[in-house]
C-alpha cells in the first residue's frame, strides 16, 4: 500500500514533464514539501522524446539530466509515477486530491539490469517512439528514464511470459501481484502541469495521414532522426524502408484553422526549421527540404536561426497552404496547391511528408477534476476563480521549452505564496 504523508502546507504538482519538474524543484528548493504526480512510468514528458532543442541544437539530455539529479537529491520531493488525479475537492489552502496509481509490476528492488526484458517474448507498441516500432513487454521506457525501473505491460499479466520475467529477476523486483491503488493527498496549492499532445493528424483528411504511409507527423520525424529512435537515427520511409532524401514539411497542419485548432502553437515553425538540419546531417548535399508555409513565426533570438536556414541552398520555401496530398504509383506523396508568390499551381512529389501538427493540452481544463477557467482551446487561464490551482507550461499555453520553464517557475511562486499564507495563519 502506497502511503503519502501530506498536509495543507504541501504543494501538489500534477505532471512530471519539464514544467512539472521545474515547478516541483523551485518549490522544494524554497523549503516546501512537494508531491509530484506523473501518469507515465517515468518523468521527462515530451522533452525526453526530442532529439534536439532549437535554436542551439543541443540534446535535451543536458537539461533533463540536471533536473533529474536535482530531483534525486531533494528529499522534499516525493514522486508517484503511473498515477493520475481523479478528483480535487476543497479550497485554497485546504485541498484533497484523489489519486489512482496503476501497477508497474516491478518494485524498488529493480536495478534496470534488463533480464526480465530478455526473458519475455511478447512485443507491445513502443509509446516512447510514438508507436513507430515495438518493444518487449517488459521494458525501460527510455535510456533517460527516472525512476530507472522497468515496467511490465499489463497485457502479459497472467501469461507464461510474465512468469518468465519473474523467474529471470535475481533481485525479487518483479511483483505480479501488484494491484491498482487509490490514495488521498492533502495540499494547500496545486500546480497543474500536464503538458501537451500533438493534434490528431487523422482529422486533417486532405493530407491523408490515415491513408499514406509516407505522411508522418513532426513528432514522429523527431524520433526517426534520433540515434536512440526506432531506426537508429536513419531517416527512412515507413512504406518501404528507403532513405527519405527529399522531404516536405507542411506548416500549420491543423493549426490556425477554424475546422481544427484555431490557435498558433508557436513551436511548429521553429521545429521544422530545426528538422531541416537533421536532413543535412543525415544526407549532406543530397538531403533536400521543402517547407510549405503560411508565414514563418520566428521572433527575437529565433530570427537568426531562421536566416541561417534560409541561406541553406538545400532548403526551399514555398508560401502556400497545401490543398491536398495524393500518392503516385511508387508511393511518393504528391502535394497539390498554389504558390502564392507568383500564383502558379504545383504538383510536387516528395519521398516523405512531415506534418507540423499543433499543440493542444493533454488534459483540457474541462477534463480537470476541479472547476477551472479556460480559453477556447482548453488551456488553463490565470484566473482568481481557479483558487490555488495554477496552470503551468503547456497546460496553460502553447510554449517552447524555455518559456515552459519560465511559466512553471511563476506557477511555483504563486503556489509558495499560498503555502506561506497558510503557514502564517496556522502559526
Amino acid at each position: 500500500m502506497t502511503e503519502v504523508v501530506a498536509t495543507n502546507q504541501t504543494i501538489l504538482v500534477v505532471g512530471g514533464g519539464i514544467s512539472g519538474m521545474t515547478a516541483a524543484l523551485e518549490a522544494a528548493e524554497c523549503g516546501k514539501e512537494v508531491v509530484l504526480i506523473e501518469k507515465n512510468a517515468a518523468l521527462g514528458g515530451r522533452v525526453s522524446q526530442l532529439y534536439r532543442y532549437f535554436p542551439k541544437l543541443c540534446h535535451p539530455t543536458c537539461g533533463l539530466e540536471i533536473n533529474q539529479r536535482r530531483v534525486k537529491q531533494n528529499k522534499r520531493i516525493r514522486i508517484l509515477t503511473l498515477a493520475e488525479v481523479t478528483g480535487i475537492t476543497g479550497s485554497p489552502g485546504d485541498y484533497t486530491a484523489s489519486v489512482k496509481i496503476s501497477p508497474r509490476y516491478v518494485n524498488e528492488n529493480c536495478t534496470a539490469c534488463g533480464d526480465c526484458g530478455n526473458a519475455v517474448e511478447a512485443m507491445v507498441d513502443d509509446a516512447f517512439n510514438y508507436n513507430l516500432g515495438k518493444v518487449k513487454a517488459a521494458y525501460l521506457p527510455s535510456k533517460m528514464s527516472y525512476p530507472q525501473r522497468y515496467v511490465i505491460d499489463p497485457s502479459i499479466i497472467g501469461t507464461a511470459d510474465a512468469d518468465k520475467a519473474k523467474a529471470a529477476c535475481k533481485y525479487g523486483a518483479v511483483d505480479l501481484d501488484m494491484q491498482e491503488e487509490s490514495v488521498q493527498i492533502k495540499a494547500g496549492a496545486v500546480v497543474w502541469a500536464t503538458g501537451w499532445k500533438p493534434y490528431d493528424a487523422n482529422k486533417i483528411q486532405p493530407y491523408g495521414y490515415d491513408r499514406f504511409d509516407n505522411v508522418i507527423t513532426s513528432v514522429e520525424f523527431e524520433r526517426l532522426s534520433d540515434p536512440n529512435g526506432p531506426t537508429g537515427g536513419k531517416i527512412l520511409r515507413p512504406s518501404d524502408g528507403k532513405e527519405a532524401k527529399n522531404v516536405a514539411f507542411i506548416q500549420c497542419a491543423g493549426s490556425r484553422d477554424e475546422n481544427h485548432l484555431r490557435h498558433c502553437s508557436r513551436i511548429c515553425c521553429m521545429a521544422s526549421l530545426k528538422q531541416t538540419h537533421y536532413m543535412r546531417e543525415a544526407f549532406g548535399d543530397e538531403g533536400k527540404s521543402t517547407i510549405y508555409y503560411i508565414d514563418i513565426r520566428a521572433i527575437d533570438r529565433f530570427e537568426d536561426f531562421y536566416q541561417k536556414v534560409q541561406a541553406d541552398a538545400n532548403v526551399k520555401f514555398i508560401k502556400s497552404k497545401v490543398a491536398k496530398i495524393v500518392a503516385d504509383k511508387e508511393g511518393n506523396p504528391v502535394l497539390h496547391g498554389v504558390d502564392t508568390e507568383g500564383y502558379h499551381r504545383y504538383a510536387n512529389a516528395h519521398d516523405l511528408v512531415v506534418l507540423a501538427v499543433g499543440m493542444e493540452p493533454s488534459v483540457t481544463a474541462a477534463n480537470i477534476p476541479a472547476e477551472i477557467v479556460s480559453d477556447a482551446s482548453g488551456f488553463i487561464e490565470q484566473d482568481q476563480a481557479n483558487g490555488a490551482i495554477f496552470g503551468a507550461g503547456c497546460a496553460a499555453n502553447p510554449l517552447d521549452v524555455n518559456r515552459s520553464v519560465q511559466s512553471a517557475t511563476a506557477s511555483a511562486l504563486r503556489a509558495i505564496q499560498v503555502i506561506n499564507r497558510v503557514a502564517r495563519a496556522e502559526g
